[in-house]
């Protein structure tokens, strides 16, 4: 795949990027390119395994106390699990976290009775979440690296498939993903997932005023790409629209149950990246869905 040529599209920024936090190379800030093409899955696979490996240490040490350790927060909003009752009482219940990352959500399922399994592509996010388990000294839950496009688990497994920010903005073949899921689903059970919201990508990624004023089409849907000097993809975002999502999740054979866009809460003042209580109180910035598996074939 041949880099592009340098244009009014395609620019070296010091990038604080849409996953909000700065990218860095042994502390000092790294110049990159930055464009909107087009990415395949294979490419976006390697990209967002090197990426998160090389990053899962300032992730953590930036984002670490936002998180928890232990607590399923479903965005910059900082909305908990505990608040918005996505995934109802997961007591008992087989529940998979894809792009789980360090696990905090997982773990704290784990902590209210599910039976929880955490999964991440990278080896060093996963890394992170054992650190925090031999801290924590509790067990927490198993961790499992693997690609959330191909996930090792039988047909008709699990109750519950969940991520927050996990997996769903980072890959081409989003509709794959969700497939991938509602295999392992069993009837009956729900797959929910927290995303940049569609709408987003037709704004700046601007916390301030200058986020607010529409300078890009939601319908393209030409991902955004970091590339380093020699044209190398070192990280992707891809875009999807609300139909789309929708799509994905009919073509699955799930049956949508709700989208969630949650408000901007008064007790959070931080700003993340493009996220701000200034532009949360107008705009929405994460979209959460939630579906079924069918309890029987239609």
């Amino acid at each position: 795949m041949s880099r592009p040529e340098r244009s009014e599209e395609v620019e070296l920024v010091e990038t604080r990027a849409k996953r909000g936090h700065t990218v860095s190379v042994n502390d000092e800030p790294t110049w990159l390119g930055v464009a909107r093409r087009a990415v395949d899955q294979s490419t976006s696979v390697r990209a967002q395994r090197a990426w998160w490996d090389d990053q899962a240490r300032d992730y953590y040490r930036e984002h670490g106390d936002f998180l928890g350790d232990a607590d399923l927060v479903w965005g910059p909003e900082g909305w908990h699990e505990s608040q918005l009752n996505v995934l109802g009482d997961v007591s008992g219940l087989r529940v998979l976290e894809i792009g789980a990352g360090a696990a905090q959500g997982s773990r704290y399922l784990q902590s209210v009775g599910a039976q929880v399994v955490a999964t991440d592509l990278s080896g060093g996010m996963l890394a992170q979440g054992r650190a925090i388990n031999a801290r924590r000294g509790d067990g927490g839950p198993p961790l499992i690296q693997c690609d959330g496009a191909r996930l090792p688990f039988a047909d008709r497994s699990c109750d519950v498939i969940f991520t927050a920010y996990g997996v769903m903005p980072f890959v081409e073949d989003a509709a794959g993903v969700i497939a991938e899921a509602a295999r392992v689903l069993r009837p009956g059970g729900l797959l929910a997932f927290a995303t940049t919201h569609p709408l987003r990508w037709a704004l700046p990624d601007a916390p301030g005023a200058e986020g607010l004023t529409v300078t890009a089409s939601y319908f393209d849907r030409t991902p955004y790409v970091e590339e380093d000097e020699n044209g190398s993809v070192t990280y992707v975002e891809h875009h999807r629209t609300i139909g789309d999502w929708v799509s994905h999740i009919v073509g699955a054979g799930l049956l949508l149950q709700d989208v969630i866009e949650p408000d901007w809460p008064a007790t959070n003042s931080q700003v993340w990246g493009g996220w701000s209580p200034m532009r949360g109180r107008l705009i929405p910035g994460t979209a959460i869905f939630t579906a079924r598996r069918a309890e029987r074939p239609a």
